[in-house]
């Protein structure tokens, strides 16, 4: 019997991490737009909305995240941990949001792009925090 490559086990595990990862982000990114997208028609400034709909996505990522994607039991070390993470990555994604929607052309689709450039900027930087601080066993 061949014995297993621990290279390729390791590998094997971050792809299937990452895939949870991000199927999770797709689902927190859903909850995190809508809710964006219904704050904005409650008459709230992007700033607000986009506050708001951030901790909502991030609540759902937390939970989904800690759970599924990386399997690990929660604690208040790692809840502290990602609550850090996620108020680092709350005030980067409001400026990537407000330095896009300052360089994106004035369009009906301007809001929505800034709103995904942010997200993809921050969900990147969490992935990587995730995997090697917060959820590392």
């Amino acid at each position: 019997m061949a014995a297993t490559d621990p290279a390729r086990t390791d590998r094997r595990g971050l792809i299937d991490q990452l895939v949870r990862f991000a199927a999770v982000g797709g689902f927190s990114a859903v909850v995190d737009y809508c809710v964006y997208t219904l704050m904005l028609h409650l008459g709230l400034p992007t700033w607000g909305a986009r506050a708001i709909s951030f901790v909502v996505g991030t609540t759902t990522a937390y939970a989904l995240n800690r759970r599924w994607a990386f399997q690990v039991e929660g604690g208040r070390r790692r809840a502290a941990g990602f609550a850090m993470l996620y108020s680092v990555t709350f005030f980067v994604i409001l400026g990537v949001n407000a330095l896009a929607l300052a360089v994106l052309p004035e369009s009906s689709w301007e809001v929505t792009l800034a709103w995904a450039i942010s997200q993809g900027f921050g969900t990147a930087c969490n992935f990587v925090m995730l995997r090697w601080v917060v959820f590392r066993e």
